[in-house]
C-alpha cells in the first residue's frame, strides 16, 4: 500500500479516471455496433456524426489510439455510404 498522501490520492484519481474511460469506451463500442447493425440509410446517416464525435473524443483523451479512431471512422463512413 502507498505510504505518501499524494500517492494515495493518485490511486483514488486513477481509479476514477479508469472507470470513466471504461464507461465512455464501452458506450462508444455499443454505438458502433448499433450503427453497424442498422439497415436504414437515413438512420445510419443520423447516427454517424454522433459516433464519429465519440471516437474523436476518446482519441483526444488517449483512451484509444488516434489511428484506431481514424480507421473506425473510415470504415463506418464507407459502410454508411454503401447503404445509401
Amino acid at each position: 500500500m502507498a505510504n505518501h498522501k499524494s500517492a494515495i490520492k493518485r490511486i483514488r484519481a486513477n481509479a476514477a479516471k479508469r472507470l470513466r474511460n471504461r464507461y465512455q469506451a464501452k458506450t462508444t463500442r455499443n454505438a458502433i455496433k448499433k450503427l453497424r447493425n442498422t439497415t436504414d440509410a437515413e438512420e445510419a446517416k443520423s447516427l454517424l456524426p454522433r459516433v464519429v464525435s465519440m471516437l474523436d473524443r476518446l482519441a483526444k483523451k488517449n483512451v484509444i489510439h488516434k489511428r484506431k479512431a481514424s480507421n473506425n471512422k473510415s470504415k463506418l463512413t464507407k459502410f454508411v455510404n454503401k447503404l445509401a
